[in-house]
C-alpha cells in the first residue's frame, strides 16, 4: 500500500509541475489510488463489500439522499434475500457540494441534478413520502400520509434541516434580496438550488458595487458561521476566499482588481479558522495574503434588519476578574454583548438542526449538546439503545462526519455491521471519524483537509496536506461529480 501511495504522490507531482490534467493523467491517477486521495477511500477497519448475509428481513432506509441511497445500494448486494424499502419523498437527486462551484460561477444548476430514479432499481419498493414520526418499539415508521411501516431493520438517513428563522429577521425568501445571499439554500424535493445560483449573482453584485468604492471608503461584506453543527464545515470560510479572489479579478470572467474597495468580516464561534493546527496555520496566511479580511471571533449572528442592514450578533469575551491566591491565578469572567454591524453584503450560513421526526423521536439524544441528533456509537453507527438501528450521513450525532466523504466512509461501516447484526454477531466494524474538507483558498488551488477522530488522516501523507494546490483543485472540479454519480452512488467505492 506504501508504495502505491508514493507512487500516486509522484504522478500527482509530476502533473502538478506540468500545471495540466489531461483525461490519461486523471485516469492514471484514479487508477493509482487517486480516489482514495480525495477521501473517497475504503475505512481502513471496514472491509469492502464485507460479508454477506442470505436471511429474509425487511431493512427499510428512511430519506433518498447520498446516505440513503449509498447504503440501499451497499444492502442490496449484501442481503440479496432482504426486502429494501426506501422512504424518500424527493425525485431529484442533488450533487449539493457542487453549489460552490455554482456560487463561482464554474457549474449550472443543471450539471448537479439527476432523477433520483436513475439510482433506485426496481426491486428496490420506493415509497414517495417523508417520515413523520419514529417508533423504535414498535418497529415501524409512521408517513406524512399516515401509512404504517414495519421494519426489523432500520437505516436513518434523513440528513439535517436548515434553520433560517432561529435568526431573527430572517426567512429564506430573503436570500437573494437586500444585499443577502446563502449557498446553502436548496430543495431537492423540488428540485431547488437557487442557494448556488443567488450567489454566483451576490459575487457579480459585489464586485459591481466595488467598482464604485474606494479603499478609504469600502464597502462592508459580511460572512457568518452559525454556533450549531453544519454540513460541510469549510463552506462559510469557501464562498469568503471565493469572492474575495473574484474581486481581484480572478474567476470565469476576469476584471481589474478591486478587492481592496471592499473590507470584509468572518464572524464565527470561537478564535480559530480550523480546529487543527497545521490547517489553521494555512488559513492564517491565506486572511493575511488577501489583506481586507478581519475575523470576528466568538461573533455569532443573532437578528438581522433587511431593510436597515443591520446585522446583530452575540459577542462573546472575558474580562480579568479579582487575583485567586489559591489558584495564584486571575479568574475570568465571561460576557456577552449584543453588537450592531452595518453591511452592503452579507453571507448567512444558517443555523442548522436535526430533522424534526428524529429529534421529537426516542432515536435522538435525549440530553447533552447532541439531544435532538441520531443517538449511535461513534464507532460502529449502531442506535446506543436500538440495536437494529443504523444511521448513515449527516443525522448522526457523532463528533465528526458532516461531510460527503464522511458519508461514503459510513456506507462500508453500516454495511458490514448491518449484515452482523442480522446474522447474530457483534457489529466490528468501526468508523474511525473520517471527514474531508476541500477548502477553497481561492480560484485554481484547494487545501485538502482530512482528518479523522484522531487528528490529521491525509489519504497522501507524502503531500504536505496543507499546502493549498492546483491538482485537488482539478479533482474537485471535474472528477469528483462524475465519481460521485457513477460510484460513490451505487456503493462501487
Amino acid at each position: 500500500m506504501e508504495k502505491k501511495l508514493k507512487k500516486s504522490a509522484e504522478v500527482l507531482e509530476e502533473v502538478a509541475a506540468s500545471n495540466k490534467l489531461s483525461r490519461r493523467d486523471a485516469l492514471k491517477i484514479m487508477g493509482l489510488g487517486g480516489i482514495g486521495a480525495l477521501g473517497m477511500g475504503s475505512s481502513a477497519q471496514a472491509e469492502e463489500g464485507g460479508s454477506g448475509s442470505d436471511k429474509k428481513a425487511t431493512i427499510v432506509i428512511v430519506g433518498g439522499g447520498a446516505g440513503g441511497i449509498m447504503a440501499m445500494a451497499r444492502l442490496r448486494r449484501s442481503a440479496p434475500n432482504a426486502k429494501l424499502i426506501l422512504i424518500a419523498p424527493n425525485e431529484v437527486h442533488l450533487y449539493q457540494p457542487g453549489q460552490v462551484f455554482m456560487a463561482a460561477g464554474l457549474y449550472t444548476a443543471d450539471e448537479i441534478k439527476r432523477p433520483n430514479s436513475d439510482f433506485i432499481p426496481s426491486d428496490v419498493e420506493w415509497i414517495k413520502e417523508s417520515v413523520a414520526e419514529f417508533d423504535p418499539d414498535n418497529n415501524q415508521v409512521i408517513t406524512d400520509k399516515n401509512k404504517k411501516i414495519k421494519y426489523d431493520f432500520l437505516v436513518v438517513a434523513t440528513g439535517l434541516a436548515y434553520d433560517y428563522e432561529r435568526i431573527e429577521g430572517m426567512r429564506k425568501e430573503l436570500v437573494g434580496q437586500k444585499g443577502i445571499s446563502s449557498v446553502y439554500l436548496n430543495n431537492p424535493v423540488t428540485g431547488d438550488v437557487s442557494g448556488g445560483s443567488k450567489t454566483w449573482e451576490w459575487f457579480r453584485q459585489l464586485r459591481a458595487a466595488a467598482k464604485k468604492a474606494t479603499p478609504n471608503n469600502p464597502i462592508q461584506a459580511i460572512y457568518t458561521q452559525p454556533d450549531t453543527p453544519i454540513k460541510c464545515g469549510g463552506a462559510p470560510q469557501k464562498i469568503l476566499y471565493l469572492s474575495d479572489d473574484y474581486l481581484r479579478g480572478n474567476g470565469p470572467d476576469g476584471g481589474a482588481d478591486l478587492h481592496k474597495n471592499v473590507k470584509s468580516y468572518f464572524c464565527k464561534k470561537g478564535t480559530k479558522l480550523f480546529g487543527l493546527p497545521n490547517y489553521n496555520k494555512t488559513l492564517i496566511e491565506v486572511t493575511k495574503m488577501y489583506g481586507n479580511i478581519e475575523d470576528k471571533w466568538n461573533h455569532i449572528l443573532r437578528k438581522i434588519d433587511p431593510d436597515k442592514k443591520i446585522a446583530t450578533f452575540e459577542h462573546t469575551y472575558q474580562v480579568k476578574g479579582k487575583w485567586d491566591p489559591d489558584l495564584e491565578d486571575y479568574e475570568y469572567i465571561t460576557k456577552k454583548e449584543m453588537v450592531e454591524m452595518p453591511y452592503d453584503f452579507i453571507h448567512i450560513v444558517p443555523p442548522m438542526k436535526p430533522v424534526q421526526a428524529v429529534a421529537n423521536s426516542p432515536l435522538g439524544w435525549q440530553k447533552g449538546n447532541a439531544k435532538g441528533w441520531l443517538e449511535v456509537d461513534k464507532y460502529t453507527l449502531q442506535h446506543r439503545r436500538y440495536k437494529n438501528v443504523f444511521g448513515i450521513g449527516d443525522i448522526n450525532g457523532i463528533p465528526l462526519g458532516k461531510t460527503g466523504g464522511s458519508a461514503r466512509h459510513h456506507g462500508p461501516i453500516i454495511q458490514e455491521n448491518l449484515v452482523a447484526v442480522m446474522e447474530g454477531k457483534e457489529p466490528k466494524a468501526k468508523f474511525d471519524g473520517y471527514t474531508v474538507c476541500p477548502l477553497k483558498t481561492q480560484y485554481g488551488k484547494i487545501m485538502l483537509a482530512e482528518f479523522n477522530y484522531d487528528g490529521p488522516a491525509p489519504s497522501f501523507p507524502f503531500l504536505d496536506p496543507a499546502k493549498p494546490r492546483w491538482i485537488w483543485w482539478e479533482f474537485d472540479l471535474h472528477l469528483l461529480k462524475p465519481m460521485y454519480w457513477y460510484l460513490m452512488l451505487r456503493g462501487l467505492m
